[in-house]
Protein backbone atom coordinates (compact mmCIF):
# COMPACT_ATOMS: atom_id res chain seq x y z
CA UNK A 1 0.00 0.00 0.00
CA UNK A 2 3.04 2.05 0.90
CA UNK A 3 4.66 1.63 -2.66
CA UNK A 4 1.33 2.57 -3.96
CA UNK A 5 1.25 5.87 -1.97
CA UNK A 6 4.53 6.92 -2.90
CA UNK A 7 4.09 5.95 -6.41
CA UNK A 8 0.80 8.10 -6.70
CA UNK A 9 2.61 10.86 -5.12
CA UNK A 10 5.57 10.63 -7.60
CA UNK A 11 3.18 10.71 -10.49
CA UNK A 12 1.50 13.86 -9.43
CA UNK A 13 4.19 15.62 -9.10
CA UNK A 14 5.48 14.39 -12.67
CA UNK A 15 2.71 15.60 -14.27
CA UNK A 16 2.15 18.98 -12.66
CA UNK A 17 5.99 19.76 -13.46
CA UNK A 18 5.36 18.60 -16.87
CA UNK A 19 1.95 21.16 -16.93
CA UNK A 20 4.90 24.00 -15.48
CA UNK A 21 7.17 22.97 -18.30
CA UNK A 22 4.55 22.86 -21.46
CA UNK A 23 3.07 26.31 -20.22
CA UNK A 24 6.01 27.71 -19.50
CA UNK A 25 7.42 26.61 -23.73
CA UNK A 26 4.14 27.40 -24.24
CA UNK A 27 4.59 31.27 -23.10
CA UNK A 28 8.60 31.39 -24.39
CA UNK A 29 7.06 30.33 -28.60
CA UNK A 30 4.12 32.62 -27.95
CA UNK A 31 7.15 35.53 -26.72
CA UNK A 32 8.80 34.52 -30.29
CA UNK A 33 6.28 34.72 -32.61
CA UNK A 34 4.46 37.88 -31.64
CA UNK A 35 6.99 39.90 -30.49
CA UNK A 36 8.39 39.72 -33.97
CA UNK A 37 5.29 40.39 -36.16
CA UNK A 38 4.69 43.36 -33.17
CA UNK A 39 8.23 45.03 -34.30
CA UNK A 40 7.37 44.47 -38.51
CA UNK A 41 3.55 45.58 -37.43
CA UNK A 42 5.58 48.97 -35.69
CA UNK A 43 7.87 49.51 -38.18
CA UNK A 44 5.17 49.48 -41.33
CA UNK A 45 2.84 51.70 -39.60
CA UNK A 46 5.26 54.18 -37.78
CA UNK A 47 8.86 53.63 -37.53
CA UNK A 48 9.35 56.88 -36.19
CA UNK A 49 7.84 56.31 -32.46
CA UNK A 50 8.75 52.84 -31.31
CA UNK A 51 6.15 51.24 -29.61
CA UNK A 52 6.98 47.04 -29.75
CA UNK A 53 9.87 47.76 -26.92
CA UNK A 54 6.65 48.39 -24.38
CA UNK A 55 4.96 44.73 -24.86
CA UNK A 56 8.33 43.17 -25.26
CA UNK A 57 9.84 44.46 -22.13
CA UNK A 58 6.83 43.78 -19.92
CA UNK A 59 6.09 40.21 -21.64
CA UNK A 60 9.34 39.49 -20.93
CA UNK A 61 9.68 40.23 -17.41
CA UNK A 62 6.78 38.11 -17.42
CA UNK A 63 8.45 35.82 -19.26
CA UNK A 64 11.53 35.78 -16.84
CA UNK A 65 9.65 35.23 -13.85
CA UNK A 66 7.81 32.65 -15.05
CA UNK A 67 11.07 31.10 -15.90
CA UNK A 68 12.32 31.62 -12.62
CA UNK A 69 9.26 29.64 -11.24
CA UNK A 70 9.48 26.66 -12.76
CA UNK A 71 13.26 25.88 -13.28
CA UNK A 72 13.97 26.48 -9.27
CA UNK A 73 14.45 29.63 -7.81
CA UNK A 74 13.10 28.50 -4.69
CA UNK A 75 11.90 25.11 -4.89
CA UNK A 76 14.16 23.52 -2.18
CA UNK A 77 12.65 25.60 -0.25
CA UNK A 78 9.12 24.84 -0.83
CA UNK A 79 9.79 21.21 -0.70
CA UNK A 80 11.69 21.38 2.53
CA UNK A 81 8.18 23.25 3.63
CA UNK A 82 6.09 20.79 1.96
CA UNK A 83 8.12 18.01 3.62
CA UNK A 84 7.97 19.77 7.17
CA UNK A 85 4.45 20.52 7.10
CA UNK A 86 3.37 16.49 6.20
CA UNK A 87 5.46 15.66 8.79
CA UNK A 88 3.58 17.90 11.12
CA UNK A 89 0.47 16.60 10.28
CA UNK A 90 1.39 12.80 10.30
CA UNK A 91 2.07 13.80 14.07
CA UNK A 92 -1.15 14.88 14.60
CA UNK A 93 -3.03 11.78 14.75
CA UNK A 94 -6.63 11.89 15.99
CA UNK A 95 -7.21 10.19 19.20
CA UNK A 96 -10.03 7.56 19.46
CA UNK A 97 -11.79 7.22 22.43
Amino acid sequence: METYNKETTAYRKASKRVKELKGFYGNLTSYCLVIPFLLVLNLITSADHLWFYWPMLGWGIGLAVHALNVFGIGKEWEERKIRELMEKEEGKKPVNF
